[in-house]
């Protein structure tokens, strides 16, 4: 599988730096470079791309303000040398957040987090679209070199943890590199909603509500404050 790469930054610097890591990644393939988010624009009408690496301090329009104008925006990983701008990045669900200069070995994890990222959305197309009104409704979720077909019945909670995510079951618990966001477009809402910025449940797994928390067998787990309302109305509308 092929991941179509394209490069927004304003430092050619930074644009070599990223062209020859993409080069010496053999399944990564450079779709263009942009030097500011307006080119970016035209670039992602006329070829498909399917990760983009996103300096944020740019003339004219920022990266998180680009971010925010695309409606369904490929993959995202933010470079930039500012880390205090790594909040407002994952409030806009990207990828990962590399801050200049990037290590190899650091761009290959944001690499394997979309590779990641692509394989369980792929496997997500492929299964039948009554899957989630079955009897035995189930997802896939790629770890590693395995792909674990999952029970939706036997998943308690997922945990965003760094450069990674936990999908704690019933009888195991799976480690796959993707974000949050993705494992959650997999995952029926009124059933799995998200209650923090770092974790979805299941509620039928839900054994106590106490405060800003539910008690899921021996995890207490807090209910964010930006989720919270939602999560109470949907309490109440069951």
């Amino acid at each position: 599988m092929k991941i179509r790469c394209l490069i927004v930054d304003d430092e050619p610097l930074a644009q070599r730096v990223l062209e020859k890591y993409i080069s010496d990644v053999p399944y990564l393939e450079l779709a263009g470079k942009c030097s500011g988010a307006l080119e970016a624009m035209e670039v992602l009408h006329e070829k498909q791309t399917d990760l983009v690496f996103l300096d944020i301090n740019m003339p004219k329009l920022s990266g998180t303000d680009f971010l925010r104008t695309q409606k369904n925006p490929p993959l995202v990983v933010i470079t930039t040398a500012y880390p205090e701008f790594a909040v407002e990045g994952y409030e806009l669900n990207v990828l990962d957040y590399l801050l200049k200069p990037i290590p190899f070995d650091r761009f290959l994890k944001s690499v394997k987090k979309a590779e990641e990222a692509m394989l369980s959305m792929h496997l997500r197309a492929a299964q039948p679209a009554q899957a989630a009104k079955d009897n035995d409704p189930f997802v896939f979720i790629r770890s590693s070199k395995k792909t674990y077909k999952v029970n939706l019945n036997n998943i308690l909670y997922v945990e965003a943890l760094g450069d990674y995510v936990k999908v704690f079951t019933t009888d195991r618990m799976i480690v796959t590199y993707q974000s949050l966001k993705n494992i959650e477009t997999l995952l029926p809402p009124k059933t799995f909603p998200r209650i923090h910025k770092s974790f979805i449940i299941s509620l039928h797994r839900v054994e106590l509500i106490e405060g800003n928390q539910v008690k899921i067998r021996d995890r207490m787990i807090p209910i964010g404050t930006n989720y919270k309302t939602d999560f109470e109305k949907l309490i109440v509308s069951i």
